[in-house]
C-alpha cells in the first residue's frame, strides 16, 4: 500500500486521511446542527415583542380573566402593551349616570404596571356599548344637546382623570364616520350625532386633553384603508387639526381578512394619515380566514386558508416594519385563537398568531422572520 509522508516524516495511509476527513465532516455537521438548534432555542425564548423591540410596541386586547395562569405567562412573554377589550367601554365602566364600575379596568391597569407594560384606553366616546341612559331623561325622552354634552364631559373627565399617568393613550372617539361609498355622507347617524351634530367630536378631544394633557389622543376606526372612507376620515381630522383640536393620532383598527386590504391601500392609508403629522397605530389587529360574513366554502382552518393568512400577515408586517418611523404601536385584538370576538357558532375565524393551545402558528414564524 502506498504511503505519504507528513512534514515530520510520519507515514499516513490514504485510508487514514479518508477517515480523518469523514470525522471532520461529521463534527462540522453536528456543529452546524447544534448551532441551528441553539438558535431555535434562543428564538423560542424570545417573545413577539422582543423581535419587534427596535420597531414598535406589540400589544394585545385583554379581559381580566386573561391575566391569570398560562395566558398571563404567554401575555407577559409576547406583549408589552395592553388594551382593555371591553371593560373601559362606556356601558361597562359607567353603567348608570351616578355609578362607575372600576374594578375590572383597575385589574388590567395594575397587571400592566406590575409587568412593565403600557396601557391604551379604549374607548371614551362610541355609539356602541354606551348605556341608553346617556341619551335619555328620567321618562325616556331624548335629552337636549346640553345635557348630552354635560354627561359626556363628566364621563371623559372621570375616566381619564382616574388613570392619568397610567394610561398613555386613549381611543377618544371610535367609529364616527359612516360606511358609505357616497362621499357626501360623512358622519355616522349615531345618537351622539343626532343630538349634538359635529360638536361632540371636538369637545371629546378637548375634555380628554384637559383631564390628562400628556395622554396621546386617538381617533379610531375600521375600513381606514378603503379609499372613500379613508378620505372622509382624513378630511375630518384635517378640519379638527386646523381648528386646534388636540388630536394626536389615528388608529387603524386592522380587522382585516386574507384578501383585504391590498398592500398598496395599506401603504396609502399610513402615508395619508401621517402626512397630517399624526401618529399611526394598528389598534385592533386580526386577520380572519374568511373573506366575508357569507363565506362558508370549506369552513375551517384548511391548508389553503392557512397559507393565505400566512401570506397576508407576512405582507402586512413587511409594510409596518418599513414604515416604523410612522407606526408607534401594533395591538392584536384578543390573545389567541382560543377565543376571538369574530367567532360564531360552528364557524371559528382563527384570526391570530397563536393557536388554541397558545402556541405560535406558522404565520407567527413568518412575522418574526426578517
Amino acid at each position: 500500500m502506498k504511503t505519504i509522508l507528513s512534514n515530520n516524516k510520519t507515514p499516513i495511509t490514504f485510508i487514514s486521511v479518508f477517515l480523518v476527513a469523514i470525522v471532520i465532516m461529521l463534527l462540522s455537521s453536528f456543529g452546524r446542527a447544534g448551532r441551528e438548534n441553539n438558535a431555535n432555542e434562543v428564538d423560542t425564548l424570545k417573545g413577539l415583542k422582543d423581535f419587534y423591540k427596535d420597531y414598535f410596541p406589540i400589544g394585545v386586547a385583554v379581559a381580566p380573566n386573561n391575566l391569570v395562569g398560562e395566558q398571563a405567562e404567554m401575555i407577559k412573554k409576547n406583549f408589552n402593551s395592553l388594551t382593555p377589550e371591553n371593560v373601559m367601554k362606556p356601558a361597562l365602566i359607567h353603567p348608570a349616570e351616578n355609578k362607575y364600575f372600576w374594578d375590572d379596568a383597575d385589574k388590567i391597569v395594575e397587571f400592566a404596571q406590575s409587568n412593565g407594560m403600557k396601557v391604551r384606553g379604549h374607548t371614551l366616546c362610541w355609539h356602541g356599548q354606551t348605556g341608553a341612559w346617556m341619551f335619555k331623561d328620567s321618562i325616556g325622552k331624548q335629552v337636549t344637546k346640553e345635557v348630552a354634552l354635560a354627561r359626556l364631559k363628566d364621563h371623559i373627565t372621570q375616566v381619564v382623570s382616574r388613570y392619568k399617568g397610567k394610561v398613555y393613550a386613549w381611543d377618544v372617539l371610535n367609529e364616527a364616520i359612516v360606511d358609505d361609498n357616497d362621499s357626501s355622507k360623512v358622519y355616522r347617524d349615531s345618537p351622539w350625532y343626532k343630538i349634538c351634530g359635529e360638536e361632540f367630536i371636538a369637545k371629546a378631544f378637548q375634555w380628554a386633553h384637559e383631564a390628562d394633557p400628556k395622554a396621546v389622543l386617538f381617533y379610531n376606526d375600521y375600513n381606514t384603508e378603503v379609499p372613500v372612507k379613508r378620505d372622509k376620515i382624513y378630511n375630518m381630522l384635517k378640519k379638527l387639526l386646523k381648528a386646534g383640536v388636540p388630536v394626536n393620532a389615528i388608529g387603524l383598527q386592522g380587522h382585516w381578512h386574507t384578501d383585504d386590504p391590498s398592500e398598496q391601500n395599506l401603504r396609502d392609508a399610513i402615508d395619508k394619515f401621517s402626512s397630517l403629522g399624526l401618529k399611526v397605530q394598528v389598534t385592533e389587529f386580526d386577520v380572519t380566514i374568511y373573506t366575508s360574513k357569507t363565506d362558508t366554502i370549506n369552513i375551517g382552518f384548511t391548508p389553503e386558508r392557512e397559507q393565505k393568512q400566512i401570506d397576508f400577515y407576512k405582507m402586512a408586517f413587511k409594510v409596518l416594519r418599513e414604515k416604523k418611523d410612522l407606526i408607534t404601536g401594533v395591538t392584536f385584538w384578543n390573545v389567541s385563537d382560543r377565543r376571538s370576538w369574530l367567532d360564531r357558532p360552528n364557524k371559528k375565524s382563527y384570526p391570530l398568531l397563536f393557536d388554541e393551545n397558545l402556541k405560535p402558528k406558522k404565520a407567527y414564524w413568518e412575522v418574526v422572520k426578517f
